[in-house]
């Protein structure tokens, strides 16, 4: 995110934007647009790719939590959802949809820097922990190739699983290329083969 946050407010009511848009401008230095028509917002989030939404309704509707999926809006930035009631699926569906908070009783302007503060928190921990669960996800695959890897030159050299590892290690360092990726290649080239 840049020094100035760029915000999205989705508010049909442009009475009821005005306060939210006054709100955060007093809390600091923002540039802010707002949306009176959710109609085509996962278009509209696109074309201005924000820091940060916030959307105001009095009763969203799963169209527009849908728009807010088929955007990405949630994956690439911070979501504060303002509803002035809400049911249990709709809230659920939030969530799900990727909004980092969701707030029931309306967006009220001196609430709404605190909670843009705890999208951006939550966002960040979300961001974080999809990284860390990607780079784990990355370094099993690893693994099992390295492990499938040292079982075929077990097998086709006669050796047991720690010299398999120093002849895989060994031909990384002569190749300038990381094990998992020597291993990879090898069990590549065997189902080429068999």
């Amino acid at each position: 995110m840049t020094d100035t946050l760029s915000i999205i407010i989705v508010e049909p009511d442009r009475d009821r934007a005005l306060p939210i848009v006054d709100s955060l401008r007093a809390a600091g230095s923002f540039d802010i647009h707002v949306i009176s028509d959710p109609t085509w917002l996962a278009r509209q989030i696109e074309e201005r790719r924000p820091d940060v939404v916030l959307i105001d309704l009095a009763n969203p509707s799963r169209d527009i939590l849908e728009e807010l999926a088929v955007a990405s809006g949630p994956l690439e930035r911070p979501v504060a959802m303002f509803v002035d009631s809400s049911d249990e699926g709709l809230s659920a569906a939030a969530i799900e949809a990727g909004v980092s908070a969701y707030v029931v009783d309306g967006m009220q302007p001196s609430r709404v820097k605190p909670v843009l503060d705890a999208a951006i928190a939550r966002f960040r921990m979300f961001q974080r922990m999809r990284t860390e669960l990607a780079e784990t996800k990355r370094a099993l695959e690893e693994r099992k190739v390295i492990d499938r890897a040292k079982g075929m030159i077990m097998k086709a050299r006669g050796v047991d699983e720690g010299e398999a590892y120093v002849i895989l290690r060994k031909a990384a360092m002569n190749q300038n290329k990381r094990v998992a990726d020597v291993a990879a290649a090898l069990v590549l080239s065997a189902g080429l083969l068999g």
